[in-house]
C-alpha cells in the first residue's frame, strides 16, 4: 500500500476535472496552436511551432501523470493505519535542530497550498513514516546529513 497515493474526493474530483479538460479542449487547444505555426512556413526555424509541439509534450506527460495516480489512488479516508502511528494523509508536526515544522505526508495534489507537503518516499517521509508518535528518527539529507527529527503530533488531513 505504500506506492499507492492517498487523495481526498475533493482532490480527486480537482484531478479528474482537470485530465478531463487536458483530454478534451486542451488537446483541441494546442492541436489548433501547432497548426497554425505549421502554416507560418519552414518549421526547422519556427519557434511558434516548436514550443507548441514542446507544451503538446507537456501536457501528455501530465496526462499520463493523471492518469496512473488516479487508478492507483486510495480515494477518501486516508488508509488506515495503527493508533499513535505516522502514516499517509497525516499532518505531522515534528521538531527539526529545534525548529518545528508542520508539513502533510502524502501527494501534493491533496493540498490546498496550505502545507507543505512531503512524499512518503522522500527522505523525510520514509523516516517518519510508520514511527510512533514521540518517537524520534533519523534520516540522511541529499547533503549528506543525519538529520534529527523528533514527532511531536499527527493528525488526520481535513
Amino acid at each position: 500500500m505504500t506506492n499507492q497515493t492517498w487523495l481526498t474526493q475533493e482532490a480527486a474530483d480537482r484531478l479528474r476535472a482537470e485530465l478531463e479538460y487536458l483530454e478534451g479542449d486542451g488537446r483541441t487547444e494546442i492541436i489548433k496552436k501547432i497548426e497554425v505555426a505549421r502554416s507560418e512556413g519552414d518549421l526547422k526555424e519556427n519557434g511558434g511551432y516548436h514550443a507548441a509541439r514542446e507544451e503538446q509534450g507537456k501536457m501528455e506527460a501530465r496526462i499520463r501523470q493523471l492518469k496512473h495516480m488516479l487508478d492507483h489512488a486510495h480515494i477518501g479516508a486516508p488508509p488506515a493505519g495503527e493508533s499513535g502511528f505516522v502514516g499517509a494523509g497525516m499532518v505531522i508536526t515534528v521538531n527539526i535542530a529545534g525548529d518545528e515544522m508542520k508539513f502533510l505526508l502524502g501527494s501534493r495534489e491533496i493540498s490546498s497550498g496550505d502545507l507543505d507537503v512531503y512524499s512518503e518516499n522522500s527522505p523525510l517521509g520514509a523516516a517518519v513514516l510508520r514511527a510512533k508518535i514521540g518517537e524520534t528518527v533519523t534520516y540522511i539529507a541529499p547533503n549528506g546529513r543525519e538529520i534529527v527529527v523528533a514527532i511531536l503530533e499527527a493528525e488526520y488531513y481535513a
